[in-house]
């Protein structure tokens, strides 16, 4: 493997995933973390749009902090398939030479991050809860150079059951996927714009290349718990899977979903995608009722963030009362329907 000049690698790189020419969510949290990462390193923000016909998507991009747009546009990147759009990134690492790239953990991104990363001999980090900006080795190592200015990227590891902050010293682009609903976006900036560059990835067809025979959108009736305003989340403490109906009364009451720890979801009782913690999905809803759940610093990580966290627990002790705004300290089977019907009278009164 050729040495690089770790000198020539500059700037926070995000891949703006959009799909059917609508940029997802992932985009806009990304660019606010690039944000942040590029302050401490003074820096600028770059964006890499890939599709046919995206020219459209880059004002929202500036909008929400774009410094600049690279734009691939090819009638081979229209639908997101592996090779192509791996050709494209990898194109656009190459020529541009970015510090740190980062891109969604979402079903697109953790198919084309590795993929690319492994293009460019450099790491990645999958699944990052936490980026920062500091020195490596974290704590110093006698006789070992501390480098500064690193990216430092936390994910959960052993299943979640302990954090692993890693780094990327020696190689570029410093490349993580990030979890989706971690980062906050930044404030939208209307009206402010960016340099655009239009990027000639030279994309070969080869082997590799997949024909797309149909495309099948799925038809869910379930809310993402990643949207929900009110969250009614189960752990162990609830019992059985028949036993959530109390939850889900006083979900139905509130307008609200169900949602569940990892315990839940390891007993079969609810499926993974209502799971909330390190292993899970990270939720910021404006009440989060967390219900027979101890606290574990693993489900924590997914809720903390919530406005208003309001536990229900037998054990007066339990972990999650030190994160609660309001607790109570009681049996769920008799406190939840208890609950349930006071707001149901509240809101007929």
């Amino acid at each position: 493997m050729q040495n690089i000049n770790l000198e020539d690698y500059k700037g926070v790189y995000v891949f703006a995933q959009q799909v059917d020419n609508e940029l997802s969510g992932i985009a806009f949290e990304l660019l606010g973390e690039a944000g942040r990462l590029a302050k401490p390193l003074e820096t600028e923000v770059t964006a890499v749009l890939l599709g046919k016909d995206v020219s459209g998507l880059v004002d929202q991009l500036a909008e929400y902090g774009a410094d600049r747009v690279i734009v691939v546009d090819d009638p081979a990147l229209e639908q997101y398939r592996t090779e192509p759009y791996a050709q494209a990134l990898t194109a656009v690492i190459n020529e541009f030479k970015p510090e740190i790239m980062l891109v969604g953990a979402t079903a697109i991104g953790r198919d084309l991050g590795p993929t690319v990363s492994a293009r460019v001999a450099t790491g990645l980090t999958a699944d990052c809860t936490l980026l920062e900006i500091g020195d490596f080795p974290i704590n110093p190592i006698p006789g070992k150079e501390q480098k500064h200015n690193q990216l430092l990227m936390t994910r959960p590891a052993f299943g979640g059951n302990t954090i692993a902050t890693i780094a990327c010293p020696d190689h570029r682009p410093q490349m993580a996927t990030v979890r989706a609903g971690v980062m906050q976006k930044a404030e939208p900036k209307p009206g402010a714009k960016a340099e655009v560059i239009h990027f000639d990835a030279k994309l070969e067809e080869n082997s590799k290349y997949v024909e797309i025979q149909e495309v099948i959108k799925a038809v869910t009736e379930t809310v993402d718990i990643m949207d929900a305003k009110i969250l009614v989340s189960g752990g162990r403490g609830v019992g059985s899977a028949e036993n959530f109906k109390i939850l889900e009364d006083l979900a139905q009451v509130l307008g609200g979903e169900v949602s569940c720890s990892r315990a839940v979801t390891d007993s079969g009782w609810l499926p993974v995608d209502r799971q909330v913690g390190q292993t899970g999905k990270t939720v910021r809803p404006q009440v989060y009722f967390a219900i027979g759940i101890s606290g574990a610093i693993q489900h924590v990580a997914g809720m903390e963030e919530s406005d208003i966290i309001i536990a229900i627990n037998k054990d007066e002790d339990a972990p999650i009362f030190d994160v609660a705004d309001y607790g109570i300290v009681g049996d769920l089977n008799k406190v939840v329907p208890q609950l349930t019907e006071a707001i149901k009278a509240q809101l007929s009164a």
